[in-house]
């Protein structure tokens, strides 16, 4: 799998609790790839783009390594992304 919608790697990667709040956070405009706001939940992401995300008054900023078929527990959701915020690059 090379790209995956933004909705489901947000959901895969354990970011928001539901699909439907997912999409609802992107299409609020809460969500920027690569520095671009993006109001698409379709819209694929790649492995290296990087995601900007505002949640609960705060700020994570993730960079997409890898993709999952289905939606795992913490452990399995943990490798999907690099956290940019704490420095583990």
């Amino acid at each position: 799998m090379e790209r995956q919608r933004l909705d489901k790697w947000l959901w895969h990667a354990r970011v928001v609790k539901a699909r439907t709040s997912a999409a609802a956070l992107v299409e609020a405009g809460h969500v920027r790839i690569n520095g671009v706001r993006e109001k698409a939940p379709g819209h694929a992401v790649k492995v290296g783009d990087v995601l900007t995300i505002a949640l609960d008054r705060n700020v994570r900023i993730l960079k997409v390594v890898g993709f999952s078929e289905r939606r795992g527990d913490a452990t399995a959701a943990r490798v999907l992304y690099d956290d940019l915020q704490n420095g583990k690059q």
